[in-house]
């Protein structure tokens, strides 16, 4: 970027895009909890994110390009499985998705004020990583959302990729698809490890971002849970 340039963008961060983002946050994060208390968490629990996610994008003037909506089936609950490149990810799949889901994300955002409470009413699972079994019944208890058309995201590597390659994927996903006879969906993110790489305060402006929805993965096709990773990861891989 022009050092011009950057320096103007530098103040539209500081003094425009972040007062205006923690004001968004604050707003989904009390309609989200307020709604869920006294409405249907399935509803309130996807609407106000999914309003959230679409002007953060807008912030930084990013473009999303959506592709593989027809491959899901109306009512189907699914297990989504995507790659993680950036803090980003989380608006591009919250506002583009189109589906009532729940998130799987780690412990520590429960701490964060407003945020940690409205996860919680909305029914997002949360998953410590330093206590196997307290992380086994969270995936537990994120089996008892998947009904009537209510689906579940994971990042399958547990953690944003800090070289742009999909890390390691860990088994979580594959164990609530096998449970619950759900088909896995591989969900491509492309675009924003350029625009807002690990370790970079802020993105760039104008992204362009897409996102591939792939075919469901009947998980009980394959003859053991490493062969499904393999397969998933290579599916994930080639539509970024």
């Amino acid at each position: 970027m022009n050092p011009i340039l950057k320096i103007f963008w530098l103040i539209y961060i500081i003094f425009i895009d972040l007062p205006l983002a923690l004001l968004f946050t604050f707003l989904t994060a009390i309609s989200t909890l307020i709604g869920c208390t006294i409405g249907d968490h399935k509803k309130w629990g996807y609407y106000p994110g999914m309003i959230w996610s679409r002007l953060m994008c807008a912030l930084i003037f990013s473009t999303v390009k959506v592709e593989g909506k027809e491959n899901l089936e109306k009512g189907q609950s699914y297990v989504f499985a995507a790659n993680h490149t950036s803090t980003y990810d989380i608006f591009i799949i919250y506002g583009y998705i189109g589906r009532s889901f729940k998130w799987v994300m780690k412990e520590e955002i429960r701490k964060i004020p407003f945020v940690g409470a409205a996860c919680k009413a909305a029914g997002f699972i949360f998953i410590n990583r330093k206590a196997m079994k307290q992380a086994l019944h969270s995936m537990e208890e994120a089996k008892k959302s998947l009904t009537n058309g209510v689906s579940v995201v994971i990042f399958p590597e547990g953690t944003r990729t800090k070289t742009g390659e999909m890390g390691r994927f860990k088994q979580g996903a594959f164990k609530i698809a096998m449970d619950m006879g759900l088909p896995v969906v591989p969900l491509s993110l492309g675009g924003f490890f350029k625009a807002m790489p690990s370790g970079q305060a802020f993105a760039n402006p104008r992204a362009r971002v897409s996102l591939h929805i792939g075919k469901p993965i009947d998980i009980s096709q394959f003859n053991d849970i490493n062969e499904a990773m393999e397969y998933l990861r290579n599916e994930i891989a080639k539509n970024i």
